[in-house]
């Protein structure tokens, strides 16, 4: 099984974090770098995807910038995981609605390892859970490597996340497990940012055949 490189980090603004995943998706591209999986925090912002700026969605009240992933429009702020998967997708694996599956079924395992039942929508990409969308996932390709990813809003404000219509879905549509009332797991851990970053660590082997290897901090990629 491949090992990939993990990189934690802690609040990242948004420009920065593009200019990091640009150079990491080269290297991975040219083989000077490994799989690199950064898990971070962005100050709020809302990026907007092709789907949004071609449907004119707005967000109003909002920082927002243009991205190069697929999909509409996602928020991004505190309270939230985001996951930048920078991997060099094998040939039996290359297949976008493939790569999507598994990075749903990530999520999805990690929630059951904090006792919470996640779900697939057939009709929209991301992760559910009890009938809202508490997970987005977005990506972009270049050579069968890819960028950008997922977020898995857990604690985050009253009302930032439920006021916008993310990926074209109504408002009050996506939200946090925080506000759905999971705040503990089965053992009483507070399920937190940290919480769900150890599972999805303990569950990369068996969703994205990735063994996590936590290796140097933000600060040496950039």
């Amino acid at each position: 099984m491949q090992v990939a490189r993990a990189v934690v980090a802690g609040i990242v603004e948004y420009p920065e974090a593009i200019e990091v995943m640009d150079r990491l998706r080269d290297d991975r591209i040219s083989d000077v770098a490994q799989d690199t999986i950064l898990f971070l925090q962005h100050p709020e912002i809302v990026t907007m995807g092709p789907r949004a700026r071609k449907e004119g969605i707005t967000a109003e009240g909002y920082s927002t910038v243009n991205v190069d992933r697929g999909g509409g429009l996602t928020w991004h702020g505190p309270g939230q995981l985001v996951i930048y998967p920078i991997i060099k997708w094998a040939e039996n694996e290359r297949g976008v609605p493939q790569i999507v599956s598994k990075m749903e079924d990530w999520v999805i395992s990690a929630l059951d390892d904090c006792g919470i039942e996640g779900y697939r929508d057939p009709a929209m990409m991301g992760v559910w859970v009890d009938g809202h969308k508490i997970c987005s996932v977005g990506l972009s390709f270049r050579s069968w490597v890819s960028k950008h990813g997922l977020a898995i809003n857990i604690e985050t404000p009253e009302s930032r996340v439920e006021n916008l219509e993310c990926c074209g879905l109504a408002a009050g549509t996506t939200t946090s497990l925080h506000r759905l009332g999971h705040t503990h797991d089965l053992e009483g851990r507070t399920i937190d940012r940290a919480r769900v970053l150890e599972a999805m660590c303990e569950t990369a082997p068996g969703s994205i055949s990735r063994v996590l290897s936590l290796t140097e901090p933000w600060e040496a990629l950039t």
